[in-house]
């Protein structure tokens, strides 16, 4: 990798670190639990993703690092989704409360 393609890709994630921070908190409470929707579409293709990285790197012979890369994306991934819809439950189980309850 050149040094020119290294510097630029520093430099684009570090853009989207701060562009990422700036954007969560600014987003309304109102907001959250759609965008916590979006973000587990997000990971689930992350999925899909990394176990097509898997069968790549099982099938193409060099498994040792890329097998170990795709199984911890795909167990990263899992934890973003569960942890996802688990979060989304709990607030619209909050929302559902508060409508019983006559609020």
């Amino acid at each position: 990798m050149s040094p020119e393609l290294l510097i630029g890709s520093i430099t684009l994630f570090v853009l989207a670190i701060f562009l990422g921070v700036e954007l969560i908190t600014k987003v309304p409470a109102t907001l959250h639990t759609p965008l916590m929707s979006g973000a587990n579409a997000i990971s689930g293709i992350s999925i899909v993703g990394a176990l097509i990285g898997a069968n790549v790197a099982y099938s193409g012979g060099n498994t040792a690092i890329s097998g170990i890369l795709s199984f911890v994306a795909v167990v990263l991934a899992m934890i973003n989704v569960v942890g996802g819809f688990a979060v989304t439950n709990r607030m619209l189980n909050m929302i559902a409360g508060k409508k019983r309850r006559g609020a």
